[in-house]
C-alpha cells in the first residue's frame, strides 16, 4: 500500500466517486485533528469571527474547517457544496455527479473545553438544480457520516450497508478500519436532553421525561441516567457505541418552534447512520428520513437512538 494512502476504502460497496469524497474528507480531518489537539497553543480557535447565514455565532475553527473541506473537495466529483456556514449552495465541479451537505464543525461551543466536536456530512446524487439536490428526502442519501475529534479521531459512515468505523492512527497518518458498528440495543435507560429548557417544552415532552425520572416506580420501571454534551457527533457516537436516546425537541422560545438542528446538515445524515445501525430517528412522531426540508437551513425537532425507547417517546406525542 502506498505511503500516501490515508484510508483504504477499496472494499467499500459504493462508487469510486463516493470513495474519493470520503478520502478528501479524511485528509482534511487529519489536519484538523492536529490543530484541535493543540487547543489554545494553536491560536484562539473558539474566537468569534461573525455569524453564519442563520444568525448563529461563527468561531474561527468553523471558518477554518469550512474553507479546508471546500478546497479539498474541488478535485472530486462534488458538483454542489452546501455548508451550514454558507448562505447558498456553491458550485465546485460542474461535471460532478454528487452533492455534499456538511456541517464543517459541530459543537463549536466546546472547542476550547476539551470536549469532543466533529464534522457531519451527507452525500446525495446531484440534480441539475443546486438547491433541489438537497431539498429532498434523506432516504435519497447515498452516503452519510461524521468525523469525531475526541480522545480518538474517528470516521463513522454508511453507504447503505451497515455503519463503518475507522480510527485515525496519528503516528501513521492513516485511518484504520475497526469494523462495522454493532446494532444499537432496542431499549435503553440513558437519555440526552438539555433539561434547562424544560419550562418551554410541550406537555408531551415534559410528561415523558417526568416518567423517565420516576425510576422503578414509574411506568418504565427502570432507573434512567441523563447525559448532555451539547455536541451532536459526541451524542450520536455514544449512542452507537452503547445505546440510548438523544432528544432536541421544539419548544416555546422564539426561534425554537421547529427545534434547533438543521435538517440538511445535521438531522438527515445522523438519521441515516442511526437507521443503518438498527435505531430510529424521528422529528417527534415521523421518520426524519421521510421529511423534505423547505429550505437549505430548515430546522426540525430531532430524537434518535434505541428503537424501542424512541417508540415509547412517540406514544407520548400521539396522546
Amino acid at each position: 500500500m502506498s505511503e500516501n494512502v490515508i484510508v483504504d476504502l477499496s472494499d467499500l460497496p459504493t462508487s469510486q466517486e463516493v470513495r474519493e469524497v470520503l478520502v478528501a474528507i479524511c485528509s482534511v480531518a487529519q489536519d484538523l485533528s492536529k490543530k484541535i489537539s493543540l487547543g489554545p497553543i494553536n491560536g484562539k480557535l473558539d474566537g468569534a469571527v461573525g455569524t453564519n447565514s442563520d444568525g448563529d455565532s461563527q468561531k474561527a475553527l468553523d471558518v477554518i474547517a469550512d474553507d479546508a473541506y471546500f478546497e479539498a473537495l474541488r478535485n472530486t466529483s462534488v458538483r454542489w457544496y452546501a455548508s451550514e456556514e454558507k448562505e447558498d449552495v456553491v458550485s465546485l465541479n460542474l461535471e460532478g455527479t454528487l452533492a455534499l451537505a456538511i456541517d464543517p464543525l459541530d459543537g463549536s461551543s466546546n472547542i476550547n473545553s476539551n470536549v469532543s466536536i466533529g464534522t457531519i456530512f451527507g452525500i446525495y446524487p446531484a440534480d441539475i438544480d443546486p438547491k433541489l439536490s438537497f431539498l429532498r428526502k434523506g432516504r435519497d442519501l447515498v452516503a452519510a457520516g461524521y468525523i469525531i475529534f475526541g480522545p480518538q479521531t474517528s470516521l463513522v459512515f454508511t453507504v447503505g450497508s451497515g455503519v463503518e468505523y475507522f480510527v485515525l492512527e496519528r503516528n501513521k497518518g492513516f485511518f484504520s478500519h475497526i469494523g462495522k458498528m454493532a446494532s444499537i440495543p432496542n431499549f435503553s435507560t440513558e437519555y440526552a436532553i438539555n433539561s434547562s429548557n424544560s419550562g418551554y417544552w410541550e406537555e408531551s415532552m415534559k410528561s415523558y421525561i417526568r416518567d423517565c425520572n420516576l425510576g422503578e416506580v414509574g411506568p418504565f420501571k427502570s432507573n434512567f441516567n441523563m447525559r448532555w454534551i451539547a455536541s451532536l457527533v459526541a451524542e450520536a457516537h455514544r449512542i452507537l457505541i452503547r445505546g440510548g436516546i438523544f432528544l432536541y425537541p421544539a419548544d416555546a422560545r422564539h426561534g425554537y418552534e421547529n427545534g434547533r438542528l438543521r435538517m440538511v446538515y445535521e438531522c438527515a445524515p445522523i438519521a441515516y447512520i442511526i437507521e443503518q445501525a438498527g435505531g430510529l430517528a424521528k422529528n417527534a412522531t415521523d421518520p426524519i428520513l421521510d421529511q423534505v426540508p423547505d429550505s437549505l437551513h430548515a430546522r426540525s425537532p430531532f430524537s434518535f437512538g434505541s428503537s424501542g425507547t424512541i417508540e415509547h417517546l412517540v406514544e407520548y406525542h400521539l396522546v
